[in-house]
């Protein structure tokens, strides 16, 4: 692969292998087009921060890159810079995934500044706000934090103890931070450069409370100094991200005008009265925070950029490094041609692409909630609960295979110039913000058993007798609303599983289904066992917590399968679907073969079958390692942008 400038047109291009470029166009589906623009006017110039960078140094470098990228058309995009303006949720998304073929500390700085920050004016505010403050935050003379997360309150939100109370007497509201506890933590922005904040408390109004709200305060004047009553803190050297300057935020009983809250969804009228157009106050609170779901949507995709990244360097590295003689091969053997060193990686490439085409469902999702097109309450939960999962499953897999990545380049991935022991650190982080991945994976269960009890509900008589029979007979209730196509495929075999090939896309919709659908079963009957108890309602769930994490895992591996089928379905025939198929088999595969276990103590699978799995494992990789140079070209990353020392070599 080469990377070529066009100088008539500023752009750049790559020469790829034929199937590399199909497998890239594929993977980048309905946004390739975009994508590949985006490739091709990207500045890659000051793509990586030198690792030598001390913290404020890394901090200077990473705010001048990111106004840099701005001037190019690569910061505020997808956010409106005006009251005129449109939200632009696809590209937004986008942009944050480009940002995230470089330097993390400037991905997360832009989060912090347009995705939080700015999303917060945008979607909690008014016209007012926007008009006001927009301009400033897309132009980076505003730059601001959001003040969200509290010492003594991380994912529980409702829970924070700063409050915004209304004075009457003054038209103001009065911010406090009453105990350390809640003391604002970990804020982007907060250390050094943030002027503003997006501060979330409690909003009290006439002595009651209207649970939590966010204001505009600010936190500092033109020359860096703590305005009156704020004190500041810098959260100092961290585990990664050292361009972000994290921080904390006290407030001392700080006065701010009225106008300052973001009133979209409630506030207090001229009249000094609260005033919402949302009567319910839990739904007023979760309609607020599910106006910011486009950050957990951005942060799942940037870790799987993240995972890819690592995977396009270990693959190259393999495809030039050589060990130990062997016959025939006197000169040593590449690493790759180790069948080891093949199910370390070729496994992680099929399921990078795996998330690669979920995530494009995903953003498909959110273009139609928060796009203008006509959408649903249904939809928007939906989005919730599909973007809280992927954000962790993505996550969770970019840590693990950031770390395989480097082991499997040995001693030279542990230098910091092949990037990889870099990546790793800022990657880490992933797993905790815009969610901590347990409480997301808690939030996707609870969806599901919520849409459990709906389906049962909605049942007739007949109908509850039929499925209850199913249940205790440990077969599926019908799927009514997701994943009919797994279901239609699975349907297809599942009289006699076993007889069917390990690669039947049938029989692996089956096994993805009856994971997900008997363990949501299950989790159903056993906190209805303990709901009907008498006992301690908090000890009974607690009891379920790695019921509850299974639950939410099976169903994101059954929407991952999902998302990876319909990709398959819109390919034209060819040696780009051929490889696909392969690559859907051995994410498939490898997910049943890694719960082996659940399925064999189930009666899914014999251990004859179990063993065989293994086995076929090893024949995908086998079949995939000829197009190994093409699958990381597919990933999407340029050689050239990875940065490596070990390639260059």
């Amino acid at each position: 692969m080469t990377l070529i400038d066009d100088a008539a047109t500023g752009t750049q291009y790559e020469r790829l292998t034929t199937l590399g470029e199909q497998l890239r166009r594929s993977l980048d589906g309905a946004y390739a087009d975009e994508r590949a623009e985006a490739r091709a006017t990207f500045p890659t110039e000051n793509l990586l921060r030198d690792p030598e960078l001390d913290v404020n140094q890394s901090r200077t470098w990473t705010l001048e890159r990111l106004r840099e990228l701005d001037e190019r058309g690569f910061g505020h995009t997808g956010v409106p810079d005006g009251p005129d303006a449109v939200s632009d949720p696809l590209t937004a998304v986008l942009t944050f995934e480009m940002l995230s073929h470089g330097d993390l500390s400037v991905t997360i700085k832009s989060g912090v500044q347009f995705g939080l920050f700015g999303g917060a004016v945008t979607n909690l505010g008014t016209e007012w706000h926007h008009e006001q403050f927009l301009p400033g935050i897309t132009r980076l003379t505003l730059l601001g934090g959001f003040a969200m997360t509290e010492l003594g309150h991380g994912s529980d939100v409702q829970s924070l103890e700063t409050t915004i109370t209304y004075i009457p007497e003054s038209d103001e509201f009065e911010v406090d931070s009453p105990t350390p506890g809640a003391t604002k933590a970990y804020i982007g922005n907060a250390a050094k450069d943030g002027t503003m904040a997006a501060v979330f408390g409690q909003l009290i109004v006439d002595g009651k409370g209207h649970g939590v709200h966010t204001i505009l305060v600010p936190i500092r004047d033109d020359n860096g100094d703590d305005a009156p009553g704020v004190t500041t803190g810098d959260q100092g050297h961290k585990g990664g991200l050292l361009g972000v300057d994290n921080g904390t935020v006290r407030f001392d009983h700080v006065r701010v005008p009225r106008a300052m809250l973001l009133n979209r969804f409630g506030g207090v009228d001229d009249e000094g009265s609260y005033v919402s157009i949302i009567d319910n106050p839990n739904r007023r609170f979760f309609t607020m925070l599910g106006t910011l779901v486009r950050g957990r949507v951005c942060v799942g995709g940037g870790g799987a950029i993240a995972a890819r990244r690592a995977l396009s360097i270990a693959t190259r590295y393999a495809l030039t490094r050589r060990q130990f003689p062997a016959a025939g091969r006197p000169g040593g053997v590449l690493l790759l041609d180790y069948l080891t060193h093949q199910r370390r990686l070729l496994p992680r490439i099929a399921r990078s692409y795996a998330l690669g085409f979920a995530q494009n469902e995903l953003i498909s999702a959110l273009v139609k909630v928060q796009g203008g097109e006509p959408s649903t309450e249904a939809d928007q939960r939906d989005l919730e609960t599909r973007a809280a999962g992927l954000k962790a499953v993505s996550t969770w897999f970019a840590n693990d295979t950031v770390q395989e990545a480097r082991e499997a380049c040995g001693g030279a991935g542990y230098l910091s110039e092949n990037q990889l022991v870099e990546m790793r650190r800022d990657v880490d982080i992933f797993a905790t913000f815009e969610g901590d991945n347990t409480v997301l994976m808690q939030l996707v269960a609870k969806a599901l058993l919520t849409d459990y009890r709906k389906e049962w509900s909605e049942l007739d008589r007949t109908g509850v007798v039929q499925a209850s029979a199913r249940v205790a007979g440990e077969q599926m209730v019908e799927a009514t609303s997701v994943n009919l196509v797994l279901e239609k495929l699975a349907d297809a075999v599942r009289r006699k599983p076993e007889e069917t090939t390990l690669t039947d896309r049938r029989w692996h919709a089956l096994m993805f289904e009856e994971r997900a659908r008997h363990s949501l079963e299950s989790l159903a009957r056993r906190m209805r066992a303990a709901s009907k108890s008498g006992g301690d309602q908090f000890e009974a769930f607690n009891a379920l917590g790695e019921h509850v994490q299974f639950v939410a895992k099976a169903h994101m591996e059954r929407v991952i399968l999902q998302a990876f089928i319909d990709a398959l379905d819109e390919c034209e025939e060819g040696e780009h679907k051929q490889t696909l198929d392969r690559l859907c088999s051995l994410f498939a595969l490898g997910s049943i073969h890694d719960q082996r276990a659940w399925f064999m103590e189930h009666n899914r699978i014999s251990s004859s079958r179990s063993k065989a799995i293994g086995e076929q494992l090893d024949v995908l990789c086998r079949e995939l390692r000829p197009h190994a140079l093409s699958l990381v070209e597919g990933l999407g990353i340029p050689e050239e942008w990875l940065g490596a020392a070990i390639l260059k070599a």
